[in-house]
């Protein structure tokens, strides 16, 4: 994980402010998306189209006249071992001017809370309406409700669901299904340490073995990041219950976690040009016209 975080900031990550986004989702979609390996990839295209869309009208830019991007790490788990799928989003705070040499950045403001307020909603919408057309989610007058074939699941569903819903009944957010949208700014002029720092916690493992022991019964003690509300520090597990969760994390296969957007993306036309690494069309065609 710390080679993976030394190559975002070394090879990726421009000098140029970042913002991360934190995206939380209903349990129900939680389950949906450790379970079906399409949908992260659908709802996550709906979420990076989202907020590059309000990075490009706050920078009084289009898709055609801009380009911005992101990096987002998918994290299937919570600090006490629970199945807890979210999104880390490293995203460029502002936008690139499209035909400019070099590429031009203009930065944008932060968002205002009624923004990420409005923002939040129209996720809700856009990505209901995503699994809706999926046929995952069906939508009656008053509710919406996953739809998913009971016979399609196996031992594993069974550990995922369990992985969700441990808490969910005793604990002080018992009951509630929402959306949560949160930034936090890296400044442009703060040290690539900092930037780096923040990849490996992105980037970081479910399992923090220095907070991992065993108790003189032989049961396997987990000690959490920060304390429970009612007092609560440790959690404590029967081996095979420990198994069980460790398995319940592991992402089904040929699930990407870590995923690049726009002027980061594989082929898009800025990535050499902008990104420290210099790889990508961007670099070939300066490349090219240096050597005539």
């Amino acid at each position: 994980m710390t080679d993976s975080a030394a190559l975002l900031a070394d090879e990726v990550l421009p000098a140029k402010p970042i913002r991360q986004w934190v995206l939380s989702l209903p349990f129900a979609l939680r389950f949906m998306l450790a379970t079906k390996p399409e949908a992260p990839t659908r709802v996550l295209g709906v979420v990076y189209r989202t907020i590059s869309a309000h990075i490009l009208n706050k920078a009084r830019l289009t898709r055609a006249s801009g380009a911005t991007g992101a990096v987002t790490l998918i994290q299937r788990f919570g600090s006490a071992l629970n199945l807890n799928v979210h999104l880390h989003m490293l995203v460029l705070d502002g936008a690139y001017l499209v035909g400019t040499e070099p590429p031009v950045f203009r930065r944008t403001p932060r968002p205002s809370e009624a923004e990420l307020k409005t923002l939040v909603e129209r996720l809700a919408e856009r990505i209901g309406r995503a699994l809706e057309r999926q046929g995952v989610l069906a939508r009656d007058a008053e509710n919406s409700y996953l739809e998913l074939d009971p016979e399609a699941g196996g031992p594993m569903d069974d550990l995922l669901g369990h992985s969700i819903t441990y808490r969910v009944a005793v604990g002080p957010r018992a009951g509630q299904k929402v959306f949560s949208l949160q930034t936090v700014p890296v400044r442009e002029d703060e040290p690539r340490e900092k930037l780096e720092r923040l990849t490996r916690y992105v980037s970081r493992p479910p399992v923090a073995l220095e907070r991992l022991d065993l108790t003189a019964q032989g049961q396997v003690r987990y000690r959490l990041k920060t304390p429970y509300r009612d007092g609560t520090t440790h959690i404590v597990l029967e081996p095979l219950d420990f198994i069980a969760r460790l398995a319940a994390l592991v992402p089904p296969p040929r699930v990407h976690l870590r995923r690049f957007h726009g002027v980061f993306a594989a082929h898009a036309a800025l990535r050499g040009t902008v990104t420290p690494g210099g790889r990508g069309p961007g670099a070939q065609k300066a490349g090219r016209a240096g050597a005539a």
